[in-house]
């Protein structure tokens, strides 16, 4: 008799066995992956639908690919360091138009590029022009969101490498959706889900801003100058930090301001005794965002003291009429087409700047 804790006859008392349906493995992988791609399709359609378009993911592994390049031989060009108002605002075709020098572009949204400078003071193969861009809130407290890409530069794995190629050369040039703001997860989060009573609403993430090409040459999204829906929304998100108190208090704001002039200045230093000219960049701002960096960031306790404490020369938008009037859709960064206009500007001005630093031969 057989026991019932042990039976695998349906209806005994014991185990139940589930019946499987009557197909074959092959045909149940088929209808899988049928699924799967359908799915994927449905996905694409409606980002390409959104105004997405496949491009570049501005990733810590094409980072280190550029960054890697100075270590490669190209060590002489210009580079642009900073955060994402260089990133954004000049243009490496035009640049290369206007100067006939096409620079290496590795600035880092919403990070300070004090390690960046720092690193490439300490490079040797590091020989050519630095232009190094000023975004108060960012620059002098030392904030760093993207530092990781400055570890995946140094200790970059063989399989990092090969899935940055992979991905790179596989399915970033044709998959619109392929974006950290469009996954599934992300963008269940940023439901208007119910909040708990008692707590406050969740803070706002940065939306999607931007596109990129392989040398991380990067435009504004149309749909950020295009939608004014999402062009508010973008300047609602920056607005919840205007009104924030520093971190410790004004005077721990200005303990860090001083260190990373301090940082700077040092850095400064290394670089032009090897015979490389520094430019420091102020990108323009505007409403709301310009009021808050005019109030909590002054300029002549900010970019001032840093010009002074390093010695080497900056262009400051509003010093220059030809660098002003132009449109902010969400008060920090250039539209596409202003970049372009912008950077026909600014170029030929920095240049000038970095060339006048060069010692006659």
């Amino acid at each position: 008799m057989p026991s019932s804790t042990s039976s695998s006859e349906p209806g005994a008392t014991g185990w139940w066995v589930r019946p499987l349906p009557d197909t074959s493995a092959g045909v149940a992988l088929l209808t899988a992956a049928v699924v799967f791609v359908l799915a994927m399709l449905a996905w694409e359609w409606h980002w390409r639908a959104f105004g997405s378009v496949p491009g570049m993911r501005n990733s810590e592994g094409l980072w280190a690919e550029q960054r890697r390049r100075i270590d490669g031989g190209e060590g002489d060009r210009t580079v642009i360091i900073g955060s994402s108002r260089v990133l954004f605002d000049l243009q490496l075709p035009v640049w290369q138009q206007a100067t006939g020098r096409r620079p290496i572009q590795l600035a880092l949204e919403g990070t300070s590029p004090m390690e960046a400078l720092e690193g490439l003071a300490d490079d040797p193969d590091f020989t050519g022009r630095l232009v190094v861009g000023v975004t108060p809130g960012l620059f002098f407290s030392g904030f760093a969101y993207r530092r990781s890409a400055f570890e995946r530069y140094r200790k970059e794995t063989p399989a990092q490498w090969m899935g940055q190629k992979l991905s790179q050369h596989l399915l970033e040039p044709w998959l619109a959706f392929y974006d950290d703001d469009f996954a599934l997860f992300t963008v269940l989060e940023r439901q208007p889900w119910p909040v708990r009573p008692g707590l406050d609403p969740p803070r706002l993430d940065v939306r999607k801003l931007s596109v990129a090409d392989g040398e991380r040459n990067t435009r504004m999204w149309a749909r950020v100058e295009n939608d004014p829906d999402y062009s508010a929304l973008a300047r609602r998100i920056w607005a919840q930090g205007f009104s924030r108190p520093p971190p410790g208090g004004p005077e721990e704001a200005a303990k860090r301001r001083d260190e990373q002039i301090e940082r700077a200045a040092a850095a400064v230093a290394k670089l032009r005794a090897r015979g490389v000219p520094v430019l420091f960049a102020r990108m323009p701002s505007s409403g709301d965002f310009r009021e808050a960096e005019m109030r909590g960031l002054p300029r002549a306790d900010h970019w001032d003291a840093l010009i002074a404490r390093t010695g080497v020369p900056g262009i400051h938008f509003e010093d220059h009429p030809e660098l002003q009037g132009y449109h902010l859709p969400e008060w920090s960064h250039l539209s596409a087409s202003e970049a372009d206009r912008f950077t026909a500007v600014f170029a030929p001005m920095a240049e000038a700047a970095l060339a006048a630093q060069i010692p006659p031969e």
